[in-house]
């Protein structure tokens, strides 16, 4: 009888929490919060050959790595339009004042694969930039 018992609570406690585990009547709305910046602008200066600094500006970005990426498409988008495939990150400042992001990053263009770790596929960067829809130059 005794193991009865302790079965039969066992058997309401598990019943009690799948109830909990019920479906939600409301469904959550994720518009809400849905990421919607603006792209403020960008400018692009060559440096030194192949060298390009990129100022870009923007309003609503969620964190640093959004202004990165905005910084991340013009060049991408900057080395195709001189004809080279490949990018290599050298570094990116970024600032936040008044409600406006604003990056400055430097990269290297070149038309093979550079050397060192951050570099970037130009073509497919610009298309992941175009699905993300984040402008570029």
């Amino acid at each position: 009888m005794r193991l009865f018992l302790q079965h039969a609570v066992t058997v309401l406690a598990v019943s009690a929490g799948l109830s909990a585990c019920a479906m939600q009547e409301d469904a959550v709305s994720r518009g809400e919060n849905e990421f919607a910046p603006t792209y403020d602008g960008i400018s692009t200066d060559l440096l030194d050959g192949d060298l390009v600094n990129f100022h870009v500006e923007m309003r609503d970005a969620r964190n640093e790595a959004d202004v990165s990426a905005y910084a991340e498409c013009a060049a991408a988008q900057y080395t195709l339009i001189r004809g080279y495939g490949f990018a290599r990150h050298l570094r990116t400042t970024i600032e936040f004042q008044g409600g406006i992001w604003r990056g400055d990053a430097v990269y290297t263009i070149s038309s093979s694969l550079p050397r060192g770790l951050k570099t970037i596929d130009a073509e497919v960067t610009v298309s992941n930039c175009e699905e993300n829809r984040i402008p570029t130059v």
